[in-house]
């Protein structure tokens, strides 16, 4: 199978602990693009403007025809200006229903519009992972939304180191949440809540069909939860070796390599390179 476009998570499957992409992984995603004309794209949950860095190191920053799914599909952009393609968002009113719940759990609070990324509650690991990111975040000084009412919003989401403390919260969040929301896991930290329907498995196939790129034709990465709907729909899904089990148990292959040693650079040599 000659693969086309790659869609790739970013958080302990291409960066490392360190948050960079690596030397390795950006030799093999250069030569794969110039050599074979695979597309890499970053599908990530972040939001497309945090990931700014990423692009560069990627050599991928403010080009023509080249892509991002981010906010776990909820937006598709060009990276020309970060022209959004497809904005999938959550209502307002929905976003505060959520936020007003958290504000009762032992969480910390993102809420994300298309520009900004707003915090409340920092916990102490929180704000660690936020600086080694390098993140750009407002700090609201009252824990209120009202404030975005007439800002689309793109997701919100519940941090807590403790995964199966989030997921406790499901079942009682279900009387806001069935309906209306996509709840995912990523990170071993997040609780996110996007609009339903959105999820990168979906935001993959919007942009292979933009692409005219079968969907056969393209390979899946990732590490967590929030990958699980890409990795399902993709010709060929790809686990990171630190990825949670669920998600090696979904998966066609396992890597070698953890999000240290080069995941990407592995599924690359093997599957488009044909080397190893």
């Amino acid at each position: 199978m000659g693969y086309k476009l790659i869609a790739c998570d970013l958080d302990e499957t291409l960066l490392n602990d360190e948050h960079l992409v690596g030397a390795k992984n950006v030799a093999a995603i250069k030569r794969a693009r110039e050599e074979y004309g695979v597309k890499f794209v970053p599908a990530t949950g972040r939001g497309f403007m945090q990931i700014q860095p990423e692009l560069k190191e990627l050599q991928l920053y403010d080009l023509e025809g080249e892509y991002v799914i981010s906010f776990n599909g909820g937006a598709l952009t060009e990276n020309k200006n970060n022209r959004i393609i497809e904005f999938k968002g959550l209502e307002f009113s929905k976003m505060k229903e959520i936020f007003e719940a958290g504000l009762n759990f032992d969480v910390c609070i993102h809420v994300y519009t298309p520009d900004n990324l707003y915090v409340f509650n920092l916990s102490e690991s929180e704000r660690q992972r936020i600086k080694n990111q390098k993140l750009e975040a407002v700090y609201p000084e009252v824990n209120s939304v009202d404030f975005l009412k007439d800002t689309p919003i793109s997701k919100i989401l519940y941090q807590n180191v403790d995964v199966p403390y989030l997921m406790s919260l499901e079942e009682g969040l279900k009387p806001i949440t069935d309906g209306h929301c996509a709840v995912s896991y990523s990170s071993n930290r997040y609780m996110e809540f996007n609009a339903l329907g959105v999820d990168k498995g979906q935001g993959l196939i919007d942009l292979a069909n933009k692409l005219g790129i079968a969907i056969e034709e393209t390979i899946a990465v990732g590490d967590n939860y929030n990958d699980m709907a890409m990795l399902k729909v993709a010709g060929l899904s790809v686990a990171a070796n630190n990825a949670v089990d669920d998600v090696k148990a979904a998966c066609d292959y396992t890597t070698n390599a953890n999000n240290n040693e080069g995941v990407v650079a592995e599924l690359i040599e093997k599957f488009i390179f044909n080397e190893i």
